[in-house]
């Protein structure tokens, strides 16, 4: 057997050839290891995982990198987003989108037993899964953050915009067990979330979508349960940061990008796309 405390983080630094044990630092101060193409990123990825062996890797698609003040990489929540680069909200807005939240979860179960959604019942119970469902559906800013497990997924958002450059970010995150993995080691929550909607919602499935929170789950208390702003930055969890060009990274016809349609099903591909759109609607017009 293995010495406990002896595993290594491998990733892949900028100028990197092969993986190497790196530092999250490195990683998130540099610029991305950039790639050609799909299949060039998928093989780099493959190195990853297998040398990675502790932990699974699951992908984020952006078409910007956003940065902390010091420059390094930063990914967080979006309830914990500030509209100003190298900020963080203040307590006032954080204790506004709080009240925000908690009023969506008391919506978000009414309009589910409305609609006869397989699980309300869980719903009822599990915060964690009212948050998951209102993420996923961008209904409002929550303490969870969207990743995918799918690599395929995660590059064809980072290039669903007319941006001229786009990244993928590999995050590593304890092996996963059941639908709410939750690891006191790492102080972190993992839910699949085709476990957390009805099976009649495709996205999630499609999407093979994830997502990430704090464990212990952050209380919507002043201030934030004791947690830190730079704790519930995901950039902590970043082994590699890949780059590239989205005219020419998907050449290839045989891993063509996925359509929008693909990834955001409509109708009765989801009903519970429109439930979520509804409710969206709803909590915007009383905020005006």
């Amino acid at each position: 057997m293995e010495t406990i405390g002896s595993q290594t983080i491998w990733g892949l630094y900028d100028r990197s050839s092969v993986p190497e044990a790196v530092s999250n630092t490195v990683v998130r101060r540099g610029p991305g290891h950039s790639v050609k193409s799909y299949v060039d990123l998928a093989q780099k990825i493959a190195a990853l995982q297998f040398l990675n062996r502790e932990h699974v890797l699951l992908f984020r698609g952006q078409s910007n990198d956003y940065l902390t003040r010091s420059g390094l990489t930063t990914i967080k929540p979006t309830i914990f987003r500030s509209s100003r680069t190298g900020k963080i909200p203040s307590q006032q807005t954080l204790a506004n989108r709080f009240t925000v939240l908690r009023d969506a979860e008391k919506k978000l179960i009414s309009r589910y037993e409305g609609a006869e959604f397989v699980g309300a019942d869980r719903l009822a119970r599990h915060r964690l899964l009212r948050w998951s469902i209102l993420q996923h559906y961008e209904v409002c800013p929550t303490p969870l953050l969207d990743v995918s497990h799918s690599l395929r997924v995660a590059a064809s958002f980072a290039t669903s915009d007319e941006s001229d450059e786009a990244f993928v970010y590999v995050l590593a995150v304890p092996n996963l067990s059941g639908a709410i993995t939750a690891s006191s080691e790492a102080s972190m929550q993992i839910v699949r979330l085709s476990s957390a909607c009805p099976p009649s919602a495709m996205r999630p499935h499609l999407q093979e979508g994830y997502l990430l929170g704090e464990y212990p789950e952050i209380a919507d208390i002043t201030p934030l349960g004791g947690y830190l702003h730079s704790e519930m930055d995901f950039g902590r969890r970043l082994v590699a940061k890949f780059r590239f060009n989205p005219e020419t990274f998907w050449k290839s016809d045989t891993f063509p990008k996925l359509a929008i349609k693909a990834l955001y099903p409509t109708g009765n591909r989801d009903p519970v796309e429109q439930t979520m759109l509804e409710l969206k609607a709803e909590i915007e017009e009383e905020m005006s």
